[in-house]
């Protein structure tokens, strides 16, 4: 039975809701193992490498690398099987639903990207510009549920899709931007497997292991290209076969199967492996860097700021429409909860720089960020019911 786009869409935003608070509670958590007596013991089992040889391959990396390249390629997956889904049935499917988010996503990416240019200019740092535009879904909606009833469910809809273009504009970033010692070979071999997919797909393929493997070998060779090896989860979704989006289509049929593993297992385990910050005496010193100050302008300020006046210029310009029962006071609290960066944020930090006191002070400035954006925008949204 194929279920109505509002439904699979709310369906995914009941899932995320859930997933934000585990993923409070494992920051916590992580944060609080690693400034105790158990602190040295906790960072020496993330990097302990674990690996394998045989059949002419070998691949040893530490528990860290394989969340961050392995389990992260498989949220990437999903990612990408719900940028499909909302693309084909879902609320970017009419151009004319999709605007008013995509006017959103594009704002929330380039004013926080600006602020940290800005900022950063010419510096080593300057790499840093694609930390602020990311939004954590999860997060986000998980704000939103505390709120209940006190915001319409246009608005969690309207978050979600901007959100999941978000996501979109992070992979675009990430396979452009940040590729390290590049390698045509396996690049041309992961290509090649990706081709065959798709070949795959039009001769109407539609047993998931068909896909799942090859899309392994793909992930290895993109991998060992340079190019990050989570972008073998975006365009294994994109191959996968979607058909008329039926529960019964295998990519409806994966999307179904990851949504909760992703949600309660790998996002959780990228937090724990990559919150672990150990607040020494001059952590609040790190803080004051043009840098940091980018990040937080960036989430804190450009964040909202982008949304809302791109939301606006689409809407004044007739482009867009306002979701019913939102007024512009939901779209400044949600362009704040846009804020949020976290899972994506910390994800593009770990790729831009190497030195680990940037590294550090990036995610703790993403972490005070991105509570300071949840809590402004929740206290927003709180004095405001619907549009009156």
């Amino acid at each position: 039975m194929k279920k109505r786009p509002h439904e699979i869409l709310i369906e995914s935003i009941k899932s995320e809701q859930m997933s934000g608070i585990v993923l409070m509670l494992a920051t916590l958590t992580s944060l609080y193992i690693a400034n105790s007596a158990h602190g040295a013991g906790y960072a020496a089992f993330w990097h302990r490498t674990v690996g394998f040889a045989g059949g002419g391959v070998a691949l040893h990396l530490s528990v860290e690398h394989w969340i961050n390249d392995g389990l992260m390629a498989v949220f990437f997956l999903l990612v990408g099987l719900e940028i499909e889904r909302e693309l084909y049935v879902g609320e970017l499917a009419d151009l004319k639903d999709a605007t008013l988010p995509g006017f959103a996503a594009i704002g929330g990416m380039a004013v926080p990207a600006l602020f940290h240019f800005m900022c950063n200019q010419g510096s080593p740092t300057q790499a840093g510009l694609g930390i602020p535009m990311a939004t954590d879904i999860a997060f986000a909606l998980g704000v939103l549920a505390l709120l209940g009833d006190r915001v319409p469910t246009s608005l969690k809809i309207f978050l979600a899709s901007f959100a999941i273009i978000d996501d979109l504009g992070a992979i675009v970033l990430i396979a452009l931007f940040y590729v390290r010692d590049f390698s045509m070979p396996y690049f041309s071999s992961a290509l090649a497997i990706f081709l065959g997919l798709l070949l795959l797909n039009r001769l109407g393929g539609r047993r998931l292991p068909y896909y799942l493997i090859p899309g392994a070998i793909m992930w290895y060779c993109i991998l060992k290209s340079g190019v990050h090896a989570t972008l073998a989860g975006v365009l294994l979704a994109f191959a996968i076969p979607f058909g008329d989006g039926a529960d019964e289509s295998p990519s409806s049929r994966l999307l179904h199967l990851l949504h909760k593993p992703v949600s309660f297992l790998v996002m959780p385990l990228f937090a724990l492996a990559n919150t672990g910050i150990v607040l020494d005496g001059n952590w609040v010193g790190g803080l004051a860097s043009f840098n940091a100050l980018g990040i937080f302008a960036g989430l804190v300020l450009g964040k909202p700021l982008g949304i809302v006046l791109f939301c606006f210029a689409a809407v004044k310009s007739g482009l867009s429409q306002l979701p019913k029962e939102v007024a512009w006071v939901h779209i400044a609290g949600v362009g704040l909860l846009g804020g949020i960066g976290f899972t994506m944020s910390i994800f593009i930090t770990l790729l831009a720089f190497g030195d680990p006191a940037v590294i550090q002070s990036s995610k703790i400035t993403v972490l005070i960020s991105s509570l300071v954006a949840g809590m402004v925008g929740f206290f927003v949204l709180r004095r405001r019911r619907t549009a009156g």
